[in-house]
């Protein structure tokens, strides 16, 4: 697969893999074995840039503990030294309520959690995984870069903040790359990109096929008494939702047709056109899902091509399918 570079220095493959879906969010976790042969399937694909965070835990069908990031440090054992290892800290979840804590001690303690639950010896790339209103972001950065210079972590990023912020604890210590929601019906991070071009930092697009939302022009039947598929709580799968973006969805499915691609390989094409420095990790539990999207990095929109998806996109309001 063709590569990007994130921040100064750190090569990853051109679309990465968001591993979240393997155990959380999804309802009940996917069998370990065949998560695991999923993620040997992605690096066998050309993926390099895998993502979890220590907040990602669910069950499996058998009521046990599904632990994100034991998982892939188990699969990506084999060929660790080859792969950008990526995971978030600084949150955590008591019940269904959200804690939210990176006050310098709570990040080192989480930190050394990750190391112990990926088995790893260093990690590639740490966010911040949520803004944190008790800590200065100054404070945040200078204790990733205590990690940093300790081998904790080889760079830092932040997840899901505002541009204020990640100014200022780029200032402090070097931010190598920004982690938030970017997809055709979710594009308020795209008033980073500015900021982030002039201060060379990477953009990684979490959720860029709209939770498998832009993946196909007929939507999917969820199961509405899945109170583990968080889907169910997202307006896009509403009926107005699926009203709203009927045109995109349309549109996206003609372009593909005419391309000889895939509604998700065009919708990931967009997003890599945009800037080069944008790497999208669209998570999945198929195979060929996994293959389709891989193969979306050699995917070219013609500029016509990506100004008319773009004037489609101008009548969307976006902020019916933020945080819904």
């Amino acid at each position: 697969m063709k590569k990007r570079t994130l921040g100064k220095d750190l090569e990853v493959s051109t679309i990465g893999y968001g591993a979240m879906g393997l155990s959380h969010a999804y309802g009940e976790a996917l069998d370990k074995k065949d998560a695991i042969q999923l993620i040997h399937d992605a690096y066998d694909q050309g993926y390099t840039l895998f993502d979890t965070a220590s907040a990602y835990v669910g069950k499996y069908a058998d009521g046990s503990t599904a632990i994100n990031e034991e998982l892939v440090g188990e699969a990506i054992r084999p060929f660790r030294n080859k792969i950008t290892l990526a995971t978030k800290g600084g949150v955590s979840f008591e019940g269904n309520n959200l804690l939210i804590d990176a006050s310098p001690k709570s990040l080192r303690r989480s930190v050394e959690n990750s190391l112990r639950q990926l088995n790893v010896d260093t990690i590639d790339l740490y966010y911040q995984h949520m803004q944190d209103p008790k800590v200065e972001p100054e404070v945040v950065a200078e204790t990733m870069g205590e990690l940093i210079k300790e081998g904790k972590i080889r760079h830092w990023g932040i997840s899901n903040a505002d541009a204020d912020y990640i100014k200022r604890a780029d200032d402090v210590t070097k931010v190598t790359a920004v982690q938030g929601k970017l997809n055709m019906i979710s594009r308020q991070s795209e008033e980073l990109f500015p900021m982030l071009s002039e201060r060379n930092i990477g953009f990684v697009a979490y959720s860029p096929l709209a939770s498998g939302f832009l993946t196909s022009n007929s939507k999917p039947i969820l199961d509405k008494n899945n109170n583990l598929d968080f889907r169910n709580r997202m307006h896009q799968y509403t009926t107005d939702g699926m009203d709203e973006a009927k045109d995109i969805s349309q549109m996206i499915a003609k372009l593909a047709k005419q391309k000889n691609a895939t509604s998700a390989q065009i919708s990931l094409a967009w997003l890599l056109k945009k800037e080069s420095w944008i790497v999208p990790i669209p998570g999945t539990r198929k195979q060929q899902r996994l293959i389709d999207n891989a193969q979306a990095a050699d995917i070219e929109l013609t500029d016509e091509e990506e100004n008319d998806i773009d004037s489609l996109l101008e009548k969307v309001d976006y902020e019916q399918f933020e945080n819904k």
